[in-house]
Formats: structure tokens, C-alpha cells, sequence
């Protein structure tokens, strides 16, 4: 039986029951062999009745004459020379009574066809020897007891389960109702979806809290498809328009060059076009890994020093004539310590910032890029006296394509912080800008050490 095809009701009712149907089994056995051992127990207290004036008379004065047993009482009395004083035991245990007597102080279970009887062999001492006193019941109607109970549980038992397995179902389909109404207002918002949440109850249990995390779920969702419309919407954007360009360059270079000079601005041009879109796609390309990345690299802090050093000589080839200065530097690093990035991707951080400051500079400045500890955290700082960007657009500076007005926006696609911050999110770190009007940018990175 395939019990992933039941419905969780049916096997919250099954579980239910087979639990129910041990526990009131073992209940049933340990109530029964209570029941027989006090019908035992009562057995016991019959023969102890019956023996026990003769075991004090003749205790007492073994000479005196054996009285007789009262009505229905069965027993006999054996003299110590093996004399039958008393004899009210049925015939079959009167024959059997010397193997009764060679196991003494002892009961057994006698049976005689469809009758059983319960007899007891004891001995008392006195001054005239061993007597021997043999007493008996009759084991048929305990029997009948114990049947009764037993019939008793069983049916006990199986109208218990019934009735537990029919209040499991009910009390499941109760407790799963709310579960129902959630999966058909799912469905609902699969076949129209819009801005509606999934209902919440107003008891504060298990399915409400489901049901606030599937709304968090639901909107995070929505807010990512929205997140990936936008984001194609811009793409196509910003490819459209250098496409457009570029094809109107190639055209001009073909139609209305009429010299070697005037054709090799207009292709020059247009390689300055084709340049742009192949650090667009490349930025997109970029952003998509980082997006599907699940788990960071690791590097030393030694290996982050000498990439600083490599990303600084790489911002200084693209200074070209400008008095632009990129200095760097990196202090009160353990060289041996592991840091929680790789050491491509903290080379894309340090060149994506030095180039957006290269970027917003004019014809001279200082960039300084350092490489410090930080408590827990290896700290890269990179500083420019490029002015600093306006204040309104700080909120939204790691927004993709997101790009300022005034002196930064240049001529990117406005993914540069963008990558800083996905690289670093990754990671585990945090990104923060000290934004100062006027004078300059700083950006800090926060890279978690591994210990």
C-alpha cells in the first residue's frame, strides 16, 4: 500500500487508530491478567477458608475428633499413618489423593473431563507426627469469569477504536479545513493572479502562521518577478539605444564617408558603441552569476592585499592624460586569515569602485583604496575627491541601472554598485557609502573573516 496516496486526513485517522489499537490492547492484556490474578487470589482465599480450622485444630490437639466440613466444602484430612479422618472430595480426587500427597504444601489444577479443580496440599506438625490437610474447589465458574472479561474488553476495546477512529476523522477534516480554504484561494490566485494574499484566520495557530509566511512568500515573489521585469525592461532599453546608434554610425561610414579620415571616425565611433553594449552584456552576464551564486569563495587576506595592488595598477591604465593619482594600501591584515570571498570576485569589487570614481572625476584628483582589519571583518575602503553624488540619489545608488544626474552619471549603465553589492551580499558582508557633497565619496566593504 502506497500510503503517500492517502490524504493527510486519512493518515492522521490511521496513525490515530493503530496508536489507539495498541495502547488499548496493552491496556486490555494488563486489565485481564489484573482480573485473573484477583479470581486467582479469591481461589487462594476458598482453600485458605476451608483449611484453615483444621490447620489450627490440629495445631492445637491432633487427638480430638476431625469435625465435619460445612456444605460444599471440599476437603480431607490424613492422619499421619496415612488415615482418611475426612473425606468430602469428589471421587476421582478421593482415588488420586496418594499422588496429591506426595507433593505436600503445594496447589495444582486437577482435571477430570470437562471439570477442573483447584487443589491445595498441606501439612501440619504435631505431637503426633505430620498430618496432611487436602483441600479443593471447583475452577469452572473462575473460568467463566475470566471469559466474560475477556469478552467484555474485546468488545470494550474494538467500540472504543471505532469510536476514536470516527472522532480522529472528524477532528482532522475540522483541523484541516482552513489548510482547504488556503489551497482553493491558491488556486485562485494561479488562475487570477493580482495583488490578493492568501486568507489568514483568526486563531493564532500552526495554519495562521503558514499562511503569514506564504503571504511573505507571495509578495517577495511578486516583488522579484516585478524586480525581472523592470530589469528586462531597462536591458532592453539600454541595448536598443546603442544598437540604434551604432547601426546609424555603420550607415553614415557607408553612405556619406567621402574620405579615409571621415570613415575612420565614423567606425571609431561606432567601436566606441560596440565597446559600450560588450560591457553592458558583460555587467548583465555578471549580474545573472551573482544572482545564482549560492555560496561565496574563500581567500586569504594576503591573496586580497596583492589583488588591491593589481586592481590599483589596473585603475591607473585607464587615468589616460588626466592628473588623476590611485593610490592603495593595506595594514594590520594576518596574512593567514581566510576571508569570505574569492579573490576574483574582490577584484571585481575594487575595479567596478575605482572605475565609478574614475568615472565621476574630472581632470584631476586622488583616489585611495586601503585594505584594513576590522574586528571580525576585513574592511576595503575606496575614497575620491570627485565631489560626491547628490543626496536624493544615495537611497537608490545600488539600484540597477540606476544612474545620477549630476556628476556620476557618465556614460555606464549604472550597474557598477550593483555588482559591488550583489558580490558582497553573497558574501556576507555589508556595503555603505559616506557620501560627502561638494568634496567626495568613500565606499566601505565589510567582508566577513572565517574562523
Amino acid at each position: 500500500m502506497n500510503l503517500s496516496r492517502l490524504t493527510i486526513r486519512a493518515r492522521i485517522t490511521g496513525g490515530s487508530l493503530i496508536i489507539a489499537i495498541l495502547i488499548s490492547v496493552i491496556a486490555g492484556i494488563v486489565i485481564f491478567a489484573q482480573v485473573q490474578r484477583i479470581v486467582s487470589d479469591g481461589q487462594q482465599r476458598v482453600l485458605d477458608n476451608v483449611e484453615a480450622p483444621y490447620l489450627v485444630a490440629l495445631g492445637e490437639d491432633a487427638a480430638e475428633e476431625v469435625d465435619q466440613p460445612g456444605a460444599n466444602q471440599l476437603v480431607a484430612v490424613v492422619t499421619p499413618q496415612g488415615e482418611i479422618r475426612v473425606d468430602t472430595l469428589p471421587a476421582f480426587l478421593s482415588a488420586a489423593e496418594p499422588n496429591l500427597l506426595e507433593s505436600p504444601n503445594e496447589t495444582r489444577l486437577v482435571q477430570d473431563g470437562a471439570q477442573a479443580y483447584l487443589v491445595r496440599v498441606t501439612t501440619v506438625d504435631s505431637g503426633s507426627g505430620t498430618w496432611s490437610v487436602i483441600t479443593a474447589t471447583l475452577d469452572d465458574s473462575d473460568t467463566s469469569v475470566l471469559n466474560q472479561v475477556a469478552i467484555l474488553l474485546i468488545g470494550s476495546i474494538a467500540g472504543i477504536n471505532i469510536a476514536f477512529g470516527a472522532a480522529s476523522w472528524f477532528i482532522g477534516s475540522a483541523a484541516l479545513s482552513p489548510v482547504a480554504r488556503l489551497r482553493r484561494s491558491a488556486a485562485q490566485l494561479v488562475t487570477a493572479p493580482g495583488d490578493e494574499l492568501l486568507p489568514v484566520g483568526p486563531a493564532r495557530d500552526e495554519l495562521s502562521e503558514l499562511a503569514h509566511t506564504l503571504n511573505e512568500l507571495i509578495a517577495q515573489l511578486r516583488a522579484s518577478a516585478e524586480r525581472e521585469r523592470n530589469i528586462v525592461s531597462d536591458a532592453s532599453h539600454e541595448f536598443r539605444t546603442p544598437l540604434a546608434i551604432l547601426n546609424t554610425q555603420l550607415e553614415l561610414a557607408q553612405r556619406q564617408s567621402h574620405s579615409l579620415p571621415q570613415m575612420q571616425q565614423d567606425v571609431a565611433a561606432a567601436q566606441r558603441t560596440l565597446a559600450r553594449l560588450s560591457a553592458l552584456a558583460t555587467s548583465m552576464l555578471e549580474l545573472s552569476r551573482i544572482d545564482a551564486q549560492a555560496a561565496p569563495g574563500v581567500a586569504t587576506a594576503a591573496a586580497l592585499a596583492e589583488e588591491i595592488a593589481d586592481a590599483a595598477d589596473r585603475g591607473r591604465t585607464r587615468v589616460g592624460a588626466r592628473d588623476i593619482r590611485v593610490e592603495y594600501g593595506a595594514e594590520g591584515l594576518i596574512e593567514t586569515e581566510s576571508v569570505s570571498v574569492s579573490v576574483a570576485d574582490f577584484g571585481r569589487v575594487c575595479d567596478n569602485l575605482i572605475a565609478n570614481s574614475l568615472a565621476a572625476m574630472g581632470e584631476e584628483g586622488l583616489i585611495e583604496v586601503s585594505l584594513a582589519r576590522n574586528d571580525d571583518h576585513i574592511m576595503l575602503s575606496v575614497s575620491d575627491t570627485a565631489g560626491g553624488m547628490d543626496e536624493s540619489f544615495v537611497p537608490h545608488a545600488f539600484d540597477r541601472f540606476s544612474r545620477s544626474e549630476q556628476a556620476r552619471s557618465g556614460s555606464g549603465a549604472g550597474l557598477g554598485l550593483s555588482i559591488v553589492a550583489g558580490i558582497v551580499s553573497v558574501s556576507g558582508g555589508k556595503v555603505r557609502l559616506d557620501n560627502r557633497p561638494g568634496l567626495g565619496l568613500t565606499v566601505e566593504v565589510l567582508l566577513p573573516t572565517l574562523h
